[in-house]
């Protein structure tokens, strides 16, 4: 693990691995730096990978108020780690978290957004943060995962008893972090602005809206291209991402 710090003085924790080129993992919801291991372990073998766990989970810091500026000051510190510029690959809300980076003018070569999701009422980070607040995390777990997921009520249930619940409400409070960065419109407002390459990518086994979503991106993107995974899902398989994402991060 490494640490580099933030302009507002938080620490970000990351792992760095491989050589060659450099890649930045900016994962979604209730995923830290580990989440991305196995996808890393794969394009190790040809670029330096740093996945970095974001502001409030594993082992960065954070601050007593949220503001999605933070997060993009977060990924600048990790870029200026990287050596000054970086391809990055952005997961779900971390999709959008990057791309609001690029169009702030972050040092970022490349763009690859894996199954961005479409916008969400500003009413559920209002939500998260009151159940949070009241010591209610595992509500808030349950109650991303049904509305802004859309995971069905029998299914949260039974997740209730997964052995990485207590994980999950761990991180109850980034949540509203997720939530916050799902409800901006500012940053699909300024896609013009982002210059960079982008590959819009969607799983052909998930949600339709993702799909949908990944062809608008790449419509509106100066440098836009969309591509579906055919038996991919909303989750980071390497073996489906890694034939599609090497070339594109090769250029």
């Amino acid at each position: 693990m490494k640490k580099t710090t933030s302009r507002d003085g938080t620490t970000i924790a990351f792992d760095q691995t491989g050589q060659g080129a450099p890649v930045i993992l900016v994962l979604g919801a209730f995923n830290d730096r580990t989440t991305g291991a196995p996808l890393a372990a794969h394009l190790a073998r040809r670029f330096t990978v740093l996945a970095y766990d974001r502001r409030g989970r594993g082992d960065s810091g954070d601050a007593a108020t949220y503001a999605i500026d933070r997060e993009v000051e977060d990924l600048d510190a990790v870029i200026q780690a990287a050596g000054g510029a970086a391809a990055v690959f952005g997961y779900s809300s971390g999709a959008l978290l990057a791309l609001a980076a690029a169009a702030r003018g972050l040092a970022i070569t490349r763009l690859a957004l894996y199954e961005t999701p479409p916008a969400q009422p500003a009413e559920h980070a209002q939500a998260l943060a009151s159940l949070v607040a009241a010591g209610r995390r595992g509500d808030a777990v349950e109650y991303f995962q049904r509305r802004l997921v859309g995971i069905p009520d029998e299914v949260v249930a039974q997740l209730r008893h997964a052995p990485f619940r207590p994980a999950l409400e761990a991180m109850a409070h980034t949540l509203v972090h997720d939530a916050t960065i799902v409800a901006d419109g500012r940053i699909t407002a300024a896609l013009a602005e982002v210059r960079q390459p982008a590959l819009a990518i969607a799983g052909g086994a998930g949600a339709p809206v993702m799909r949908q979503v990944a062809e608008t991106l790449a419509a509106q993107l100066p440098g836009g291209r969309a591509v579906t995974i055919e038996g991919a899902t909303h989750d980071i398989a390497p073996a489906l991402l890694v034939p599609v994402l090497e070339p594109f991060l090769d250029g």
